[in-house]
């Protein structure tokens, strides 16, 4: 209650209507797989093209190198094609995959950095550094505080960037001084020893020829059509523009200094790296070692990852900490350890939808059924057989799994239709050909069991047949109703925090009803529930009807909502008679 302590007219403001209630995303994909570079830990890496999606792991994986686990950046490609426009990625490695390094090579080395490739591969192996002097200040002495020859306490006409630590070189022609600095402070400079030439050290003029530089070193590195610059670094632990404070930034490569607690003496970094004098002008570091591992050392265990905590997560798991994704994906990994272990998550978190591919051997429609066999969940979806694209690797025609296009007709059914329509009767845009052609006979076999086939139609291309989940509850056995409940349920969610709190009283039902019945009439009239009127499409109860006493007193706020889905017209069926002139 506000405070009223002096004559005068308030004017206040307090909320009584519904508040605005922003439907959920539904069309933002996840993605797990091999990759040739990206992070195997931390979290998923949002990309918005295929373009994104190459500068950040890579291009396409050769069958030869990792077989029937490379199809993450085809799966991304066609996503896209197909419609997707938004996807969190995170990369699997196996456990023998090391980071290209620059220790121990037979080439020329940086003595006081341990450099490695930001994260394993091989691509690291390609990964040029070159390093160059360079200088961030430079000023001139005006003159000695003390005796000439002896004290170590120089007046300079600027100390602006001379800090404490730093190397510096003290330059009169062509000769050049190293030293150190032990404080720098209102123009006056202490050295670690005195400069040689006692007076001769001053320079006053306008334009001075002796001068007092820093010394610090650019760092440029290369990788393919990347490039980085990081200018004037140093040495000096203590400085803000230390090495590896600097290049903690770095897209390519993690530096770490290994001349902490090293007295590397009054000598210019560029030397204690390199081995060289500055007038070398540059050294040039290249990284090895780097390796992608063998997919023998590939397991399950990879793919469903491990939890070490917030931001330290890989796999499945690193998931954990996306509230964005609502389609899951491991494009080509059939592993029913791996698989379930997908179901699963989407299945706890109750805000994603699982796609999951067939083995590429499982065509018979026994052997499809023995795969679909070990699923029983609403969310999740089946599809089958393989799609034939264009590999731009390998310049040919060759098979993909068909979960990516899937994420991406997904995401475009629910752009262009929205949630409540069936992803299915789709064309799958880049597909040339399938892996076999499944005839009505056998698609009577498996629609009915959940298994979604993708068939060839003349005149009408490729397209997708079926909108099943993999669940035995008839009540969720269509894909857009699970999903449809998951955009509703998340939407409630998301807009609905403001009720936290808040006074649990008639005021408060009455605002959360109308907030939700506003975002449920719009549901409806977007032609995603059933009826002809709002109250025949869903209803909206709150009160002493659905809290006991008990509950208010435990701080609990019930609502019991309940919607009439749309549901796919699946079979559609004309019966036809013949019409006689009596009739």
């Amino acid at each position: 209650m506000a405070e009223y302590l002096s004559p005068g007219v308030y004017v206040e403001e307090f909320d009584s209507g519904a508040q605005p209630l922003e439907g959920a995303s539904t069309s933002t994909a996840g993605f797990i797989g091999l990759a040739q570079r990206g992070e195997i830990e931390g979290v998923p890496l949002l990309i918005t093209s295929v373009a994104d999606f190459h500068r950040n792991f890579g291009s396409y994986l050769s069958e030869n190198a990792f077989g029937d686990y490379r199809f993450l950046s085809y799966a991304v490609e066609h996503f896209f094609l197909n419609g997707g426009s938004r996807g969190y990625v995170m990369r699997v490695a196996p456990s023998d995959s090391k980071p290209a390094t620059n220790q121990g090579s037979a080439n020329k080395e940086a003595k006081v950095l341990r450099i490695t490739s930001k994260n394993p591969g091989t691509w690291g192996n390609q990964v040029r550094i070159v390093v160059v002097p360079a200088s961030k200040a430079k000023t001139q002495i005006i003159d000695i505080i003390g005796t000439p020859g002896e004290s170590v306490q120089y007046r300079v006409k600027n100390n602006a960037g001379f800090n404490v630590g730093d190397i510096v070189a003290f330059q009169n022609g062509g000769s050049k001084q190293y030293n150190r600095i032990v404080s720098s402070l209102d123009n006056i400079i202490e050295l670690e020893s005195v400069l040689e030439g006692e007076e001769d050290v001053i320079d006053t003029n306008l334009l001075p020829a002796k001068v007092l530089t820093t010394s610090e070193f650019t760092v440029h590195v290369f990788y393919g059509d990347e490039a980085e610059s990081f200018e004037k670094v140093s040495l000096n632990v203590s400085a803000a523009n230390h090495v590896e404070k600097i290049l903690s930034r770095s897209n390519i490569i993690i530096v770490k200094d290994i001349s902490l607690g090293t007295d590397l003496g009054a000598v210019a970094p560029f030397e204690s790296l390199s081995g060289e004098t500055e007038e070398a002008g540059k050294f040039q570091i290249s990284l090895f070692g780097g390796s992608d591992g063998s997919i023998a050392n590939l397991a399950a265990s990879d793919f469903m990852g491990v939890d070490r905590g917030p931001g330290k997560r890989t796999g499945i798991q690193s998931f954990i900490d996306n509230d964005v994704v609502s389609i899951m994906s491991i494009p080509g990994v059939t592993d029913p350890n791996v698989q379930l272990s997908l179901v699963a998550h989407c299945e706890n978190l109750g805000s994603r939808f699982a796609i999951l591919d067939v083995p590429r051997e499982k065509t018979k429609v026994a052997d499809v059924m023995t795969h679909r066999n070990i699923f029983d969940s609403n969310y999740a979806a089946m599809y089958n057989p393989w799609l034939q694209v264009f590999d731009p690797l390998d310049k040919r025609n060759i098979y993909i799994p068909p979960s990516g296009s899937m994420a991406g007709i997904y995401s475009r059914s629910d752009q262009t239709r929205g949630v409540q329509k069936a992803p299915a009767n789709e064309v799958v845009r880049g597909a040339v050909g399938l892996d076999c052609q499944y005839n009505k006979g056998e698609q009577d076999i498996l629609n009915p069991q959940g298994v979604n086939l993708i068939r060839h139609f003349a005149g009408q291309g490729i397209r997708v047949w079926g909108a099943r989940t993999c669940s035995s509850n008839g009540l969720w056995k269509y894909v857009n109703v699970r999903r449809l409940f998951i955009f509703i349920e998340e939407s409630i969610k998301n807009g609905t925090n403001w009720v936290v709190f808040e006074p649990n009283d008639e005021q408060l039902w009455a605002r959360v009803q109308r907030t939700i019945e506003a975002f449920l009439t719009r549901v409806w009239r977007d032609g995603a529930l059933m009826g002809g009127s709002p109250s025949e499409a869903f209803y909206v109860n709150i009160g002493r009807s659905t809290m006991t006493q008990d509950d208010i007193d435990n701080g609990r706020l019930i609502c019991i909502i309940g919607v009439a889905p749309v549901k796919p017209a699946e079979f559609v069926i004309f019966r036809i008679t013949q019409k006689t002139r009596e009739e």
